[in-house]
């Protein structure tokens, strides 16, 4: 007779492997994701500030003009225009068009936030693709 030993076997926990490899492949890939588009998802007003010698290039052409001058009095193309009616007046101006430009010239002694009231004003209007500030070098 044979004595049959009883193997115990030790049920022994293996600990899973984890792989972190997707991980950090998917966070480097979301990091790189959200360095490209937070740039483009700020509303800023492109403003290329001129040095002394720079001029406008000569080939522009000014679809529409919005001027304010020192007393802060608005002109559309050289048409005086109470600031009350200046949207209507830029939307019958833009019509059906899309992307129109319309340049914002104002004097150099007219406050800063008058200007950018008047420009974020503008930028609500549909149709009007691009807000530029005019300058003379």
């Amino acid at each position: 007779m044979r004595l049959r030993r009883n193997k115990r076997r030790r049920n022994v926990l293996a600990v899973p492997d984890i792989s972190l490899t997707p991980l950090i492949d998917t966070a480097l890939t979301l990091l790189i994701i959200f360095m490209i588009t937070a740039p483009m998802m700020q509303n800023s007003i492109k403003v290329a500030l001129p040095k002394g010698q720079a001029k406008e290039v000569e080939d522009t052409f000014k679809e529409i003009v919005v001027s304010v001058n020192k007393d802060g009095d608005l002109f559309i193309n050289d048409s005086k225009i109470d600031e009350n009616k200046m949207i209507d007046t830029l939307k019958m101006k833009v019509g059906k068009n899309i992307d129109r430009t319309v340049f914002v010239e104002a004097d150099k002694q007219v406050d800063y936030g008058r200007v950018i009231q008047i420009v974020d004003k503008i930028k609500v209007i549909g149709g009007i693709n691009y807000v530029a500030l005019a300058t003379k070098g």
